[in-house]
């Protein structure tokens, strides 16, 4: 079979333009930015916004292998199957950020035949949003270490007479607003900034600072949860970056940076248009991981979606205890919508790795004994699938399990596992999915089962109301989500929660950061563990995304690279086209 980037490659792809008036944008409601993708104009919302909607389908999986087990395969090849069945349909994907395109996981375009193109187009600056968040996230960094050099050099008194402004008093040991990089780079997790010459002060003040991937950026979250170019502005002005000397909370608004920024992401909020490989218009829009973010692609991308075809097919980050639970939990309760169904990716691999007999390692290849014939384990792994069946249920949203198809998988184990899934008492579909190498062809049985379960009643139930409490809100997310026993907070998480409670943040969502390799916060626990402990070692305030985010166990918010990252692979032939990208 052909690589992925050579199958882009020999598809003729139809212009950005016929795609986007056959969806049903007007002309002035999208702007091309060269022949295969365009930015979508908010114009097109406001035109749409008392239009009926489709049903919103969010594709999510088991506990995934460190590879993943091809939701944005199954998103794309299901929203193709839907085409080839008759059904208007669009897709809506994160953009890919190019720390895990030069690390471990390789591009985001999915794969196969079931793949957005040009996929490296996608995969690499796109239409450059998430540089702009990286911008905007960034200026407001330079704003603080600026404001508390002026402040400081001549005193506050003297600061406030020379400008007119009040001094905002920032503690420079208290500033929560970190430094972004779109890149895997560990050596930046912790920095000091600010250091100058014996006896000079030029360069500010020294402090110790750090750097996050860009994803992990509060702005990446309000950009996909903003609605409107107002909302992001407004969300941004509640960004809180630093506290004073005084313990208060200092925001960007204070700081008079937020128009500023904003501006710098006036574009980004436009979601990108691109295609499948099929001719399914795609919305690309927004990069938040699902384990140290919300994990799901933008409000404003599904409310166009919703609007022009009757499904929208997008996807929540790594299984359902993660983008689903964040999708349900904070987008929906954001949004408004709902999800109509769930889609369960499964595969054997992931499912034999649940059984707790295989030891998989991220930047680790996967050993190719795990496609040899294994009932023990894919009977032991079995256990994850049902632990994520019932958790969909539980929210009230009809669930299919799509069994993702890979070349090396026996039939014999794909019928073993789809029956075994059939067997089960809950009301649930299941099918075979073969879009990788059939593209939409391999997903109508699939997309078929979807539109059944589109057709059952959703009684839609988050796990917390907004008026509950903080702490109430994380111990449900623990407990009656993950299955824990409860949650353990350190002495300064401990801290932090009665300073946001003081400070009039109690109403805020919750979003728990933790390893998605495993249900529990320890990604070496396997299967459908139970009776845990949630350890939280400190808590950051997200005001302007509308959460607080609770970092659980080890997890990090500027990943690292493995020993052969993946861009050891990138280079570009004598032609100039770029070779290696998976």
């Amino acid at each position: 079979m052909l690589s992925d980037i050579e199958i882009c490659r020999e598809t003729k792809l139809q212009s950005i333009t016929s795609i986007a008036t056959s969806m049903g944008l007007l002309e002035d409601e999208f702007q091309s930015q060269g022949k295969f993708k365009a930015k979508i104009s908010l114009s097109s919302v406001k035109r749409l916004a008392d239009s009926s909607s489709g049903k919103l389908v969010l594709v999510t999986a088991i506990t995934p292998t460190p590879l993943g087990e091809g939701k944005t395969v199954t998103t794309i090849g299901l929203s193709q199957g839907l085409k080839k069945i008759g059904q208007s349909v669009v897709a809506c994907i994160r953009q890919p950020s190019m720390g895990p395109v030069f690390g471990v996981k390789g591009g985001a375009a999915g794969g196969g035949y079931s793949q957005v193109a040009p996929m490296d187009e996608l995969n690499l600056h796109l239409t450059g949003d998430i540089h702009a968040v990286t911008a905007a996230h960034n200026l407001a960094s330079a704003a603080i270490d600026a404001r508390i050099y002026h402040e400081q050099r001549k005193g506050y008194a003297n600061f406030e007479a020379r400008t007119g402004l009040t001094a905002l008093k920032i503690d420079s040991k208290n500033v929560v607003w970190k430094r972004v990089l779109d890149h895997n780079d560990r050596a930046l997790r912790m920095v000091t900034v600010g250091r100058n010459e014996t006896n000079k002060t030029i360069n500010g003040f020294e402090r110790e600072d750090g750097f996050d991937i860009s994803a992990a950026s509060e702005l990446m979250a309000i950009l996909a949860l903003a609605t409107d170019l107002k909302d992001l502005r407004a969300r941004i002005g509640r960004i809180v970056v630093a506290y004073n000397i005084h313990g208060d909370p200092v925001t960007s608004e204070e700081l008079q940076v937020a128009g500023a920024m904003a501006v710098s992401m006036k574009d980004a909020i436009e979601p990108t248009l691109m295609q499948t490989l099929e001719g399914v218009p795609t919305l690309i829009h927004a990069g938040p991981f699902a384990n140290i973010a919300h994990g799901n692609s933008s409000i404003i991308a599904d409310n166009i979606a919703n609007k022009l075809a009757d499904f929208t097919v997008t996807e929540g980050g790594f299984g359902s205890d993660m983008g689903f639970e964040k999708a349900c939990n904070i987008k929906a309760q954001a949004s408004g919508k709902a999800p109509d169904c769930a889609v369960i990716v499964a595969t054997l691999r992931g499912l034999k790795a649940n059984s707790g007999l295989y030891d998989l390692k991220p930047g680790q290849a996967i050993p190719d004994t795990i496609f040899d014939a294994d009932s023990e384990a894919l009977t032991a792994g079995f256990k994850n699938l049902k632990w994520h069946i019932n958790n969909v249920n539980k929210y009230g949203v009809p669930a299919v399990v799509a069994i993702n198809r890979f070349p090396q998988d026996s039939d014999d184990e794909l019928q073993q596992l789809k029956e075994m899934v059939e067997a089960l008492p809950s009301n649930v579909e299941v099918e075979i999915s073969e879009g990788f190498s059939q593209g939409g062809a391999g997903t109508i049985a699939l997309a078929q089962k979807v539109i059944k379960q589109c057709s059952n009643e959703v009684e839609f139930q988050p796990l917390y109301k907004m008026e509950q409490a903080l702490e109430e809100k994380l111990m449900a997310v623990a407990e009656c989500g993950y299955g824990a026993k409860g949650v353990t907070m350190s002495y300064k998480a401990t801290q932090q929660l009665a300073q946001f409670k003081k400070d009039g943040y109690d109403n805020l969502a919750v979003c728990l950061a933790k390893s998605p390799l495993s249900i529990s916060t320890d990604g070496s626990i396997k299967g459908a563990p139970s009776g845990f402990d949630v350890p939280i070692r400190e808590l950051k305030l997200c005001a302007g995304a509308g959460f607080v985010y609770a970092l659980c166990g080890n997890v990090m918010t500027m990943p690292g690279l493995p020993d052969k990252p993946a861009f050891m692979n990138l280079d570009l032939d004598d032609e100039g086209n770029i070779i290696g990208l998976s």
